[in-house]
């Protein structure tokens, strides 16, 4: 059966805390790995009032120190944002606090506005264009360190810390396959490309040192529920999230609705539809069957499971229902493990 893992953005919820957010992610960690989940990964975003996980390296550290066996990683770091020292530095000092269980999943984005790019970073420059750079310079420093290197990542040379590629376009398929790195397509919020994507990474893919054969994960919403009705419900806070992006008024997780019809616009809610058209919405049963009909559809390796949930209790509920439908399914071919 193929792997089943979560991506988990911290979410603050309307009129809650980060502290709340950082306790609910440890706790949803540690059902993930009680459900056999095999990452946990949160994601780099800035000026987010509803989401907790900016400071990404540190609450991997949070939740790498609250589970036991759970891979844990960043889906993902947004490399422009930072030196590959930096982030090289951070990540080997976590691979020498938990080894064994670190992901580094590298973006080319900014995870942010470029106002709030430009408070990070002082100066915008060229840093996503010379992400492919960036990235092997990253790669040479997890790498035994010789007597001609002036510069090391201290911790973090020879510890060889599992690099992703992330993307939402082509763009990161093609250095994904030339660098021969696992991919993680971002269909979760961003599905047009997903197909074309995948095409591209499998048929161009180089074998290297990391990786023997190409391996795709896909971003997957997933609100799971004991009924349809409940599941579509759930599913309104993460529809309301991408309206206010529309508008421009991002802000903390709202409650759910018993409808949208009342809340967006025509072309709000087509084109919120079509951002969150890889979504699987409802009971068991639904969600068994559209786990299949996606899997088969795409021939995904490995599927990144993301709820924007605004009922803890749900949230958990959700993946536990996503994990009982993964032993239902009709098993692929096995794919590598990392």
């Amino acid at each position: 059966m193929i792997p089943f893992s979560v991506l988990d953005l911290s979410p603050i919820n309307q009129g809650s805390t980060a502290a709340q957010a950082f306790h609910n992610s440890k706790e949803l960690a540690q059902k993930a790995e009680a459900l056999g989940y095999n990452r946990y990964w949160l994601a780099e975003h800035h000026n987010m009032t509803g989401i907790a996980s900016a400071a990404t390296s540190v609450v991997i550290s949070h939740i790498a120190a609250n589970t036991k066996t759970i891979r844990v990683g960043a889906g993902g770091i947004m490399l422009p944002n930072h030196s590959p020292l930096v982030i090289a530095e951070q990540f080997g000092t976590l691979e020498s606090l938990y080894p064994g269980r670190i992901d580094l999943g590298l973006g080319r984005a900014p995870g942010s506005d470029q106002r709030t790019a430009r408070a990070l970073r002082r100066h915008l420059g060229d840093s996503a264009d010379t992400f492919p750079q960036d990235v092997v310079e990253l790669q040479e420093y997890f790498k035994q360190s010789s007597p001609y290197q002036s510069v090391r990542a201290v911790p973090g040379y020879g510890l060889n810390v599992p690099l992703w590629l992330l993307g939402s376009s082509m763009f990161s398929a093609q250095l994904a396959a030339e660098l021969g790195l696992p991919f993680a397509f971002a269909s979760h919020f961003a599905p047009g490309f997903m197909k074309s994507a995948i095409e591209i990474y499998r048929s161009r893919f180089k074998p290297s040192e990391a990786l023997a054969r190409p391996h795709v994960m896909l971003g997957l919403n997933v609100f799971a529920a004991d009924t349809d009705r409940e599941g579509e419900r759930l599913f309104t806070s993460l529809q309301q999230q991408f309206v206010n992006l529309v508008r421009g008024v991002p802000g903390q997780l709202n409650p759910p609705r018993e409808t949208m019809e009342d809340y967006w616009r025509p072309e709000e809610k087509s084109h919120v539809e079509r951002s969150l058209s890889c979504a699987i919405v409802g009971s068991p049963e639904t969600v068994r069957e559209g786990l299949q009909n996606f899997i088969d559809d795409t021939g995904a390796d490995e599927l990144m499971i993301t709820a924007q949930i605004y009922d803890h209790a749900a949230r958990l509920r959700s993946f536990e229902i996503v994990a009982e439908a993964r032993e239902a399914l009709t098993p692929k071919v096995p794919t590598l493990e990392f």
